[in-house]
């Protein structure tokens, strides 16, 4: 877990000395447990990001910019009318646990300096973001905690606001050698990262590893002199503030994979980089991270829901089918009405079946034809003619409702690809309002929830050759890409199935290698993502159309030719993706 206690004093530490005297100009809230306090300190602006999100809850300052609420929370009002242009008098972390306090002195509607402290919890799905008077008086959180919720700690309006249950564990910062000692012998016979896990405040398993790794011999996991370990470890915990070196561990592929406040010698410091500050560090590892789960969370529902339909779809489609298999057999009904007709001198009433010459049969074979005993041979023929007429009308209707419930399949199949390529909550935004236009979802009239978001922006590529390729990331990027495309650039789908829209920006001839990458996107951007053999069509952009009224995304296209296509994902990223 990155934002442990170890870390959590790291960041309050840079934030104190970046901060305090600061002034606050601005509070927004992106986010229900998400605030954002610009502050003017020491000649700059600083955007302080505080986040009380159950699996990336966190403090650091931020470059990044988020869309807002149309209108903002009520906790955001309430802030701003608290906070703002307050001045930060400091930043602490508490008992060396994931507690952060940030005191704020203040106006209020007197004319009095008061002191407003916000308090960050960072625990887990218990996360908070709580703001206290001087009194220690709760104002408002973010998350509201009844007696339903805990016995243990009520957070509401109005009550004394209570820290979080004392663990009995030692703060890292002020841990005494003999103390500490103590705790590791009470422990007993277990691995050193255990112990001090248990009793040392703040501690990750990662961190407790680390501290571990200091003092320990290579290939041990207990120490031999319980004393002298004890007496470097508090050494080095109390040098920890002099430590800062923030790192971000990359894996195999060059993603963060976590975030350290100074080199873990007991992890690969190979795959270890750098940065600047440990706000930084934290952004890189969590920026990208939390905006994909934020955006999973969001995109659960539509994802339900698109599944739903599909089912639905897919239910429909055999029924369709099996009506076209029944209307089969009209033929068969208009023949033995004929063949009645052509022997009703011979058929007398209230026979069960009459075995008749077929004359269509060109080997001059007998049909056995059943009838009802109760109407005249006349009334027979009748009655297989109304049953040739029905099964012709319904193999008509059903032959055109298979068709509109494969064109509705393709859409919700093309979106719910659309909805796993997102990631920016504005593309996923653009697929919502398509799905409100086709009249699967209703209009979102909160403003609260509603955001001000730009449009969104396909793929960017750049081939070997130089060329650039885009590549749409919803369907209505799609018909934008495909819209705004040149004549002669060359446009590129995955035949038959769900897929990207892929435009090659050049309207010279294509280099071979460069027609290959942007085939390998259309087929990994498709249905066909893990298939093999996947067919990619791909033609000049003219001999593209859109009929009218058609679902978006869709168009019908001529004059293409035709590649096969096994991509794997490391295909992919050999192409070069701008930014």
């Amino acid at each position: 877990m990155p934002m442990d206690g170890l870390t959590l004093g790291f960041v309050a530490r840079e934030l104190n000395s970046r901060l305090a005297g600061g002034r606050i100009d601005k509070i927004t809230q992106p986010e229900k447990d998400t605030l954002i306090l610009l502050i003017r300190s020491g000649n700059e602006n600083c955007r302080l990001l505080l986040c009380a999100s159950p699996n990336n809850a966190r403090c650091h300052l931020t470059a990044s910019t988020f869309p807002n609420p149309l209108e903002p929370p009520m906790f955001c009002m309430l802030l701003r009318k608290q906070l703002m242009g307050g001045h930060v008098l400091g930043i602490r972390q508490i008992g060396g646990d994931r507690v952060l306090h940030m005191d704020i002195d203040t106006v209020d509607e007197l004319g009095d300096h008061v002191l407003r402290r916000l308090i960050l919890e960072v625990m887990g799905r218990h996360s908070n973001l709580i703001l206290v008077d001087g009194e220690g008086r709760i104002l408002e959180a973010a998350r509201h905690v009844n007696q339903e919720m805990s016995r243990v700690r009520l957070i509401q309006p109005g009550l004394s606001y209570a820290p979080p249950p004392e663990q009995n564990k030692l703060d890292p910062m002020t841990v005494e050698p003999d103390a500490l000692e103590r705790r590791l012998l009470e422990a007993g016979d277990v691995p050193l990262a255990k112990a001090l896990g248990g009793c040392i405040a703040g501690l990750s398993n990662p961190a407790a590893k680390e501290l571990a790794y200091r003092v320990l011999s290579p290939g041990e996991d207990r120490a031999e002199d319980v004393r002298d370990a004890a007496k470097r470890l508090a050494d080095f915990l109390h040098r920890m503030a002099d430590a800062a070196d923030p790192q971000v561990l990359l894996d195999e592929q060059g993603d963060p994979e976590d975030v350290f406040p100074f080199p873990y010698l007991s992890r690969d410091v190979s795959r270890q980089v750098a940065e600047p500050s440990v706000s930084a560090a934290l952004e890189r590892y969590f920026g990208a991270r939390d905006r994909q789960d934020r955006l999973s969370q969001k995109s659960a529902s539509m994802v339900r829901l698109l599944k739903g339909h599909i089912e639905r779809c897919e239910k429909k489609l055999a029924l369709q089918e099996e009506e076209l298999a029944s209307a089969q057999r009209m033929e068969e009904y208009r023949i033995m009405g004929d063949l009645i007709n052509a022997n009703l001198w011979q058929i007398k009433k209230g026979q069960k079946q009459a075995e008749l010459s077929n004359f269509y049969d060109e080997q001059g074979g007998t049909l056995t034809v059943p009838l009802d005993i109760q109407l005249t041979p006349a009334q027979n023929a009748q009655r297989y003619f109304k049953k040739y007429q029905k099964a012709r009308s319904a193999r008509q209707t059903a032959a055109e409702q298979k068709e509109k419930t494969l064109q509705e399949l393709n859409y919700l199949e093309s979106t719910l690809l659309d909805v796993g390529k997102c990631v920016e909550e504005s593309e996923l935004e653009e697929i919502r309002q398509d799905l409100v236009r086709m009249g699967y979802m209703k209009k979102n009239t909160n403003r609260r929830q509603q955001r001000a978001l730009p449009q969104s922006k396909p793929y960017h590529y750049l081939s070997s050759d130089g060329i650039a390729i885009d590549v749409g990331k919803n369907s209505a990027q799609n018909d934008r890409l495909t819209a705004t495309a040149r004549p002669n650039e060359t446009w590129l789908h995955a035949k038959d199935m769900p897929g990207s829209h892929v435009i090659i920006r050049t309207e010279e001839e294509v280099p071979l290698q460069t027609l290959k990458e942007a085939a390998t996107l259309a087929a990994w951007y498709s249905k066909g993502q893990h298939s093999s053999s996947v067919p990619v069509d791909y033609t000049l952009r003219r001999y593209v159309k859109k009929p009218g009224g058609a679902a978006p995304g869709f168009v019908i296209y001529t004059n293409q030719h035709t590649v096969y296509m096994t991509v794997e994902e490391n295909d992919v990223r050999k192409i070069k993706e701008l930014q």
